[in-house]
């Protein structure tokens, strides 16, 4: 089971943390996904629970940055520099191999939480 948090209203140029806190572990990765109204969901960043291997989409790269608590099985996804098309629900996600994140091979979808940027 996921459970997501953290999203909320911030201006563009702002910061917001994610949280996604996951409860049993037969899963290898965890991953970011987002989903614009009318748009597709998409893949936004994923982890490797064990070897911390680190994937991004283009359009976050250097301005997101995924990370993981062994301790707490959260993973978080710190957004930094938001812009208006940040704008989405934010889902994360389970999946049996980082690879498989990105093209939502996934095992399982905890509920989504809204980032809204404004300008």
């Amino acid at each position: 089971q996921l459970q997501a948090s953290g999203g909320g209203l911030v201006q563009a140029g702002g910061s917001l943390r994610l949280s996604c806190a996951a409860s049993g572990r037969t899963y290898s990765a965890v991953g970011w996904f987002r989903q614009a109204p009318g748009e597709e969901r998409e893949f936004v960043a994923g982890i490797n629970w064990s070897s911390s291997t680190i994937d991004y989409a283009d359009s976050v790269k250097g301005r997101f940055t995924i990370s993981r608590d062994n301790a707490k099985n959260t993973v978080y996804l710190q957004m930094n520099s938001l812009k208006t098309e940040d704008t989405a629900v934010y889902y994360c996600a389970t999946s049996s191999e980082l690879s498989g994140l990105r093209v939502l091979q996934v095992l399982g979808w905890g509920q989504g939480t809204q980032v809204t940027v404004s300008s």
